[in-house]
């Protein structure tokens, strides 16, 4: 008996949360329900791809390789309806987008205004998450299409960069830097810097653009989001590197910080977008990636 559709996504799903309650709980079954199907496909299989305990749920070396094809064939298997949804017309049809928080909320919602009156047909459902969630949920094809910033390692998908987004930094009242007019990435040494934390690919993404190692600055706190980080700066407890998009939609808010330009033009992040490449929507993708960047050419 080959294993089922049902029983590859559990087996993700379990390999993600390392919990078979939160696993059923996102598959929207009962834990029994879970727990009968894994143990059957181990049955079916003859080997143990789960070691269980009270407290944790661990992977066995040859789960990893069966979770690696797992996610695979899933993603072919969307692939295969896709191939159905390419016939509907240009960008019509559903395409699950997934974003980081550090894009989503800051350049989307004036694009996808002007993307619906332009493709009416289209059914676009956002999925906000981090890089590597939304790596995962791809692979399985739980997502088409998910835009990040780069360099991000994606082995087996295609990508397109959309544009560059500026680093500025952001400084508390009366910081010693406020009357330059730029500043260099060495300024930074010895600061209190405040970024997001780990697991925010913007974190190493600034660090790596202002050529600058953990150890070189005072990390004295680590955000969830870049309105929290705005707000720790106009407290004073230091300063922070704040994406150009966000800047323009307004994450300063009423605060007046002041911010200053690097006088190098390679502190920014590459944005783009990706996607499986045996996904057979690919014209599509690359024509809403065309639709992106003429939007951020004309808002610029």
């Amino acid at each position: 008996m080959m294993p089922s559709i049902k029983q590859l996504k559990y087996l993700c799903a379990v390999a993600e949360h390392k919990h078979f309650s939160k696993a059923a709980a996102a598959c929207h079954v009962t834990q029994s329900t879970l727990s009968v199907a894994i143990q059957d496909l181990e049955s079916q299989l003859g080997v143990v791809v789960f070691e269980r305990n009270k407290k944790t749920v661990l992977i066995t070396p040859l789960g990893e390789k069966l979770l690696h094809q797992a996610r695979g064939i899933l993603g072919a298997v969307e692939d295969f309806v896709s191939l159905a949804r390419a016939n509907e017309g240009a960008l019509s049809g559903e395409i699950r987008l997934g974003v980081i928080p550090t894009i989503g909320p800051f350049i989307l919602p004036p694009i996808l205004k002007n993307l619906r009156k332009s493709y009416p047909r289209l059914k676009l459902y956002l999925k906000e998450a981090l890089s590597a969630q939304l790596l995962l949920q791809l692979q399985q094809g739980r997502l088409d299409l998910i835009m990040l910033a780069f360099p991000y390692a994606m082995p087996d998908m295609e990508t397109v960069n959309l544009f560059r987004d500026e680093f500025l930094l952001c400084l508390p009242p009366g910081h010693k830097l406020e009357k330059a007019k730029q500043v260099k990435q060495q300024q930074l040494r010895g600061e209190s810097l405040l970024l997001l934390e780990e697991g925010h690919c913007l974190r190493d993404h600034a660090l790596e653009a202002c050529k600058l190692q953990s150890a070189d600055t005072d990390l004295v706190y680590q955000g969830t989001s870049l309105h929290t980080l705005v707000q720790m700066v106009a407290n004073g407890l230091g300063v922070t590197l704040l994406p150009e998009m966000a800047v323009q939609a307004n994450v300063l808010g009423d605060t007046h910080l002041q911010l200053k330009h690097f006088s190098s033009e390679n502190v920014s992040r590459e944005i783009g977008m990706a996607w499986r490449r045996s996904d057979p929507r690919r014209d599509d993708y690359l024509l809403l990636a065309e639709f992106i960047q003429s939007h951020m050419v004309k808002k610029n």
